[in-house]
């Protein structure tokens, strides 16, 4: 493989982790709940774009609808599952375990075990230094760099951001300055729902979509999560790089399975000696 194909590869393995990992590392890292059923969530967001391309529609119209479905989705899971559980993380961890199971179930009912291949909105390859790359790969890299700096920036320069900071260093005493933390707690798992289903309606062109899908999703992410810490987004895309460029190496000199077994034992490594990760929040 040429080298740039290789280094966009990598690139394009980086930044789509880091975005599929996002979803969780919002909830896990701001409200200390691991939300099994993340995978689940980007799986919604991948049928979702299925069913919008199935139906002949604009592949934009699948944004909307996997906002809108795991958006309600979310607010009804924190609502009446999680939200009584905050101070319980291993109850929580079982609930949304079952959540992933009911989620699997369903589609399972409603769209079978076959693979859905959908195809890719933006067609076609880019000369880069040189080297044919596909178009969709690059657009993704593109958005998914963009979304990420501009959620970091938002969380660390705005209102809001400070207001979240201040409810997940100390909660009764953000409670206590008038701080809104039920509020704040609910829309944070909100957005954690809608960041992973709109991963999935990014990446569901590139892969089979089928109802498991979301097994491998939430392994990754929580791989990230456990190489690069909690509550960080330096952790967060150091996490990502170490795993999805690893990954994205391992598998292009040997194959899939061999990546995959190099990153677990990464992980497994870093629970055994550096159980806080590389950068999480103080």
């Amino acid at each position: 493989m040429e080298p740039v194909a290789h280094a966009l590869n990598v690139l394009y393995a980086v930044s789509t982790l880091a975005l599929l990992a996002l979803g969780l590392a919002i909830v896990f890292g701001l409200l200390g709940v691991l939300n099994l059923a993340h995978g689940e969530l980007i799986m919604i967001g991948a049928y979702c774009a299925h069913v919008v391309q199935s139906a002949g529609l604009p592949y934009l119209a699948a944004v909307p609808l996997a906002l809108a479905v795991c958006g309600v989705l979310g607010w009804a899971v924190e609502r009446w599952l999680v939200s009584p559980l905050y101070q319980r993380p291993f109850d929580t961890l079982v609930v949304t375990w079952g959540l992933s199971l009911l989620i699997r179930k369903s589609v399972e009912a409603g769209f079978g075990m076959s693979f859905k291949s959908l195809t890719e909105p933006v067609s076609g390859t880019v000369q880069v230094l040189g080297t044919v790359y596909p178009s969709y790969r690059l657009m993704l890299i593109a958005v998914s760099v963009a979304a990420l700096a501009a959620l970091i920036a938002w969380y660390g320069r705005s209102r809001t951001g400070v207001r979240l900071r201040a409810m997940v260093g100390n909660p009764e005493l953000a409670r206590a300055m008038g701080i809104p933390v039920r509020r704040y707690s609910a829309w944070t798992f909100v957005i954690g729902t809608c960041v992973a289903g709109l991963g999935g309606v990014m990446i569901a062109p590139l892969v089979p979509v089928q109802p498991f899908m979301g097994l491998d999703f939430i392994l990754q992410s929580f791989f990230v999560l456990v190489v690069g810490g909690l509550g960080s987004a330096v952790g967060l895309l150091a996490g990502a790089a170490i795993i999805g460029g690893t990954n994205s190496m391992v598998s292009a000199l040997f194959d899939a399975t061999s990546g995959y077994l190099v990153v677990l034992t990464l992980a497994i490594l870093f629970l055994w000696l550096r159980p806080h990760g590389l950068h999480a929040r103080a």
